[in-house]
């Protein structure tokens, strides 16, 4: 179904909400389903992790996802337009235009973090291709490409790669690449998934995955360590998704676009668990998170499977489009309101972006670096951005025009219960996710 995008913003639109909802779920799947998710799992209670986590991402997805996505589409602008609005009812939008720059650097510290590590990510898939990968040691490969500028043509590429995205707009650059990328991110995990399962020992993989440990419910931390999950993978961050959500048809139905996102980004995330952990069990590799799991434990894992070098092309392909798809979606945050506030051409203002991703990036390669960095933005940052949004767009534009624009493209009102969720759970829930990150050192 096409959309009626009358106004459009001066970048277009996307073309069908099928095609939105790619795009968005290629914001949302990311680094984070990849070599964090499946570890989570295990680590507290198994199946019975999934409870807290699919109840979060629900509500995260039906209640948050959906105010960004409105909000965007009422201002018809992104993150800095989109503060003004909400502010500018109250007749505060001077304070709307300096609050939405905490959540707009949000965006762009997570893009200068990212591209770095997406460096990694292609380095990774070269060394699969040529086989260098997996004729070294994994840890030796790995602190090449992370010493001080040690992926500096690598890094130059992906952001290349991006911008040139950026320059082709909405519908020819952002949503025809996520309609090629995504559905071929699920494809090969898919793949990948099924080909782990006739491992030797990948039941072992399954039963740290899926055995229930029912106790674990009892446990504080593994509510915290659910909601952190499922919070900073569905990308709510304030900024990202609002223009995603400017670009989007009066026609859209926002509440059941979120919740499809927040579906596929789940089901990514559980592919992504059925392709690496029964492979590192099977192998008695070290279960361990983070870049360890992926550049170092999965390429041990490589090295001694059947085809092993397939597999290892195949994944880096499937963590590369998941991350650039992710990528893109921080760019045009940033881009798109670099335009709208300076009145830039889009030309210059990817230029810009571009430049500065890679300038701030270049000296960030080392891995505690970058990991220093991203600690601050995602515990401090991107959190401070959440809140800002869920307030600006729940209290200070306020429920009832909110809920206007949302039920703008249904065929039905919203339910009651939706905006009691949202005051009265949603933006606490965003409170307590910063301060936990402070208490934990971060849970995303």
């Amino acid at each position: 179904m096409r959309q009626n995008n009358s106004p459009r913003h001066k970048n277009g639109g996307f073309s069908s909400s099928i095609g939105f909802v790619i795009a968005c779920v290629g914001s949302a799947v990311g680094l984070g389903n990849i070599w964090m998710f499946p570890y989570r799992v295990g680590q507290y209670g198994g199946a019975a992790f999934l409870i807290p986590y699919l109840l979060f991402t629900f509500l995260f997805g039906w209640v948050g996802l959906s105010a960004e996505f409105g909000v965007g589409r009422l201002a018809r602008t992104g993150t800095i337009g989109a503060y003004e609005y909400c502010f500018g009812s109250r007749g505060k939008k001077t304070v709307g235009s300096v609050l939405s720059w905490i959540p707009l650097l949000g965006s762009l510290g997570i893009a200068i973090g990212y591209a770095v590590i997406l460096g990694w990510v292609l380095r990774s898939l070269a060394g699969s291709v040529t086989g260098t990968l997996l004729t070294c040691a994994p840890e030796t490969f790995f602190h090449q490409a992370t010493g001080s500028f040690g992926s500096v043509g690598w890094h130059t590429a992906i952001v290349l790669l991006v911008s040139v995205v950026m320059l082709l707009g909405v519908a020819r650059g952002i949503e025809k690449v996520s309609k090629v990328l995504m559905p071929l991110f699920f494809v090969l995990f898919l793949a990948l998934a099924i080909w782990v399962a006739f491992l030797p020992g990948a039941a072992e993989g399954y039963r740290f995955l899926f055995v229930p440990k029912w106790e674990a419910l009892l446990n504080v931390d593994t509510w915290v360590m659910a909601m952190g999950q499922a919070f900073f993978s569905l990308s709510i961050t304030g900024s990202g998704m609002i223009v995603y959500g400017a670009y989007l048809g009066k026609d859209a139905n926002i509440p059941q676009a979120s919740l499809r996102t927040a579906f596929f980004d789940t089901i990514a995330a559980l592919l992504s668990g059925l392709a690496i952990m029964p492979a590192v069990f099977a192998f008695g590799v070290d279960v361990t998170r983070g870049p360890s799991l992926m550049f170092i434990a999965l390429p041990t894992v490589f090295q001694r499977m059947p085809l092993g070098r397939v597999f290892a092309v195949f994944f880096f392909i499937s963590v590369a489009f998941a991350g650039i798809t992710s990528l893109i979606n921080m760019f045009e945050a940033v881009i798109e309101s670099w335009q709208n506030r300076f009145q830039l051409d889009r030309r210059i203002a990817v230029a810009l972006c571009g430049g500065l991703t890679f300038g701030v990036g270049v000296f960030l390669e080392a891995e505690p670096v970058v990991g220093s960095w991203l600690d601050f933005v995602t515990i401090v940052i991107v959190p401070i951005g959440a809140v800002l949004g869920a307030i600006s767009i729940y209290y200070v534009l306020g429920w009832p025009r909110i809920r206007q624009e949302l039920e703008t493209g249904r065929g039905k009102p919203l339910p009651e219960l939706f905006g009691k969720v949202a005051k009265y759970v949603y933006v606490p829930l965003t409170v307590l996710v910063l301060l936990l990150g402070f208490a934990y050192g971060g849970i995303g």
